[in-house]
């Protein structure tokens, strides 16, 4: 049995480009969070900060591979390319306790 994979991610656009960015992603969310294996998909912001951050949570590797591989996904991906002021940092983990 494979345990839960959770994703956090923390996504720097460029201020110009912070609206579109967001939007990006919220357009997604239905979609994916519709996708097997997709246990939770959540978008926030922090007062103050030009950032994006993503909270998940996915059955297991192969699910989030599965959402990568969406035109959906992808399509934000290629975006992201002249969007982002910098690389997202992103830690996967599993639950210990």
């Amino acid at each position: 049995m494979t345990k839960p994979l959770y994703i956090f991610a923390e996504i720097t656009p460029k201020p110009v480009h912070f609206n579109e960015a967001r939007d990006a992603i919220s357009g997604i969310i239905d979609r994916t969070r519709a996708e097997e294996g997709c246990h939770k998909f959540e978008l926030f912001t922090a007062p103050d900060e030009n950032k994006l951050y993503l909270f998940e949570k996915w059955e297991n590797k192969a699910a989030l591979d599965q959402h990568y591989a969406m035109p959906y996904t992808s399509a934000v991906f290629d975006a992201y390319q002249e969007w982002l002021a910098e690389e997202p940092r992103i830690a996967s983990m599993h639950h210990v306790a």
